[in-house]
């Protein structure tokens, strides 16, 4: 398999964390999606990254679909319960997740998007972005509560998709104190840091 994608994105983190938690060989081909002569739309028309590409060729993106199919590929270290409430918790943290990160996506591409200029920059955009991402990082606060990990007492995606985001957020948007004022994601972070999948693909 090849996984093309960003060492900077944390939806290509968030796949490359779950292929070393599985422990499943594959290739990571860098792609800047941004480059004038980017060859990313041959395996995904939509232009994104991550995209797997299978070995007939085939391929699959959306890191959502990506580690969903993923967690089925081996026994070791199941990420996504069976059971249709576990299972839903687990996806309703990894969409939270997923939703922080898609706004700060969004509010960094309004305040550095080159191709357009200062006075076209909307203040209120970026502020109703910032607000989510707040809204989102206070809901993974309140949900993980004194819990060792999101979804109980053992690593599972909510995990992996918490610490990716929180990991871009820290690095992208260093004035977001969310350690100062969420303890308990601090702890989380530092215990997830600890593993080689996280402090291996640290961007």
């Amino acid at each position: 398999m090849k996984l093309i994608g960003s060492a900077a994105s944390p939806y290509v983190r968030k796949v490359r964390v779950v292929m070393a938690e599985k422990r499943l060989d594959y290739q990571f081909a860098i792609e800047d999606v941004w480059s004038a002569d980017t060859a990313i739309a041959s395996s995904n028309p939509l232009g994104k990254v991550p995209c797997l590409v299978m070995e007939g060729g085939e391929a699959m993106f959306d890191s959502r679909v990506i580690v969903e199919y993923l967690d089925t590929m081996s026994p070791v270290g199941k990420l996504i319960p069976q059971q249709s409430r576990e299972r839903a918790e687990v996806k309703t943290w990894e969409a939270l997740a997923d939703g922080v990160m898609d706004a700060g996506v969004l509010l960094r591409l309004e305040a550095t998007w080159p191709h357009r200029a200062e006075g076209e920059r909307s203040q209120a955009w970026m502020d109703r972005q910032r607000g989510k991402v707040m809204a989102g990082i206070a809901a993974m606060a309140k949900g993980l509560g004194d819990k060792p990990f999101c979804s109980g007492i053992h690593l599972s995606l909510s995990d992996i998709s918490v610490g990716c985001a929180l990991g871009w957020i820290e690095f992208r948007f260093p004035e977001i104190d969310w350690r100062g004022s969420y303890a308990n994601l601090a702890k989380l972070q530092d215990k997830l840091m600890l593993r080689p999948s996280f402090s291996e693909t640290k961007p």
